[in-house]
């Protein structure tokens, strides 16, 4: 169920933490998150140690992006904040630029969804996006997310703030 045409979806592996270190320590990724420092491959070696945890313990599932064409990693897409109770999840998705414009991420995010769908029995996703991140904007609509309102100078930035987009799709 974790695959279509284009990608596969899959849990994260020990010898991801290279992949993980190099998307991590990406600072044009930094803008989109809440990290502001480089993240060392020890933390992410706890971080793989502890990925296997489970859903409703840790509130988060991260899976990793896998091309099908040569099976390497070229993103990761992840649900956060998940409560059961209310069946919703936050999603997030992060690939290597040099991966990207090549329908990787649109597949990857119609998989998740599906997964949300059938075999989380989700209600709904929702995402948070700087309001000028027009690709992500236009990749969440294809997607079936639908624009629910705008946050005003939610994101700090160097030469001052930005306004976030706020995403939700009912499954």
């Amino acid at each position: 169920m974790l695959h279509n045409e284009l990608v596969f979806l899959r849990a994260l592996e020990a010898e991801d933490l290279e992949f993980l270190y190099v998307l991590e320590n990406n600072d044009a990724l930094w803008t989109i998150s809440d990290n502001v420092v480089p993240i060392s491959r020890y933390t992410l070696r706890q971080y793989l140690d502890n990925a296997a945890a489970d859903l409703q313990e840790v509130r988060q599932l991260r899976l990793v992006i896998c091309a099908n064409d040569d099976k390497r990693a070229v993103g990761t897409v992840d649900l956060f904040d998940y409560q059961a109770h209310h069946q919703r999840a936050g999603v997030g998705i992060a690939l290597l630029p040099t991966k990207r414009k090549r329908g990787y991420a649109q597949a990857a995010l119609r998989l998740m969804t599906a997964y949300a769908r059938t075999t989380l029995h989700l209600h709904q996703l929702y995402c948070t996006i700087a309001d000028d991140n027009v690709p992500s904007l236009r990749l969440f609509e294809k997607v079936g997310f639908v624009a629910v309102g705008v946050r005003k100078h939610w994101l700090r930035r160097t030469n001052g703030w930005q306004d976030v987009v706020e995403y939700q799709c009912l499954l």
